[in-house]
């Protein structure tokens, strides 16, 4: 019987791939780049992680019957950018709401539904355009400079679906907004699902280099 490794990921997740991500992204944004340059590189990398599923641990895919959960993935240590995963069950959506800061949104599992929103002359938020559906692979950035209210939910009725976001802050402690329907604002603070952060940095054991042949 092979003993189980304590604090290692679920054997059929493989955590590397967010490992890489977090380390990439952290180089670009220490770089100090414009939101513009954010938005462009940081969706190549997003894209890159959604575009093969298995890397993400069980316990940050698990969805609630209640609500949608918001699992923490990573948290920089300054605050210049957080990870999470969103997770949807069948039928759920948010209310219309706004970010504050900017953000990446990559499909990874299923599907999410995305009606982006504007006030009209009278202040009330109005739907811009038609409803967009993302799928695996897909990447679209949201921010108060291109558009930063909309309303998401799950594309299907019975499936689960799951997205990878990644915000300009440390997204679960910022001031928000949500937008009823009979107007005005309602502020929030979202928090996070879990109370514990999978251990990006463990990696299985690498073999010792065999020892040469002797004669």
């Amino acid at each position: 019987m092979v003993p189980s490794t304590p604090n290692a990921p679920p054997a059929a997740a493989d955590i590397g791939p967010l490992r890489r991500f977090v380390q990439r992204f952290t180089q670009l944004i220490d770089t100090r780049p414009a939101e513009p340059e954010v938005i462009r590189h940081g969706s190549a990398l997003l894209a890159e992680l959604v575009a093969r599923d298995g890397w993400l641990p069980a316990d940050y895919a698990r969805p609630d019957p209640a609500c949608y959960q918001q699992y923490l993935l990573h948290a920089d240590a300054l605050d210049r950018f957080s990870v999470v995963s969103f997770v949807w069950g069948p039928g759920q959506s948010t209310p219309i709401h706004d970010h504050t800061v900017w953000g990446l949104i990559g499909m990874l599992r299923g599907g999410e539904d995305a009606q982006r929103f504007a006030q009209d002359a009278e202040g009330r938020w109005q739907p811009q355009g038609p409803a967009h559906r993302l799928r695996p692979g897909d990447v679209e950035a949201v921010s108060p400079r291109i558009g930063d209210v909309h309303r998401v939910g799950n594309a299907f009725a019975d499936a689960v679906s799951v997205s990878i976001h990644v915000y300009g802050a440390n997204i679960g402690n910022v001031h928000r907004s949500v937008y009823p329907p009979e107007g005005g604002r309602k502020p929030f603070v979202s928090g996070y699902s879990n109370a514990a952060l999978p251990n990006l940095w463990w990696a299985p054991a690498k073999s010792p280099p065999a020892a040469p042949a002797t004669a």
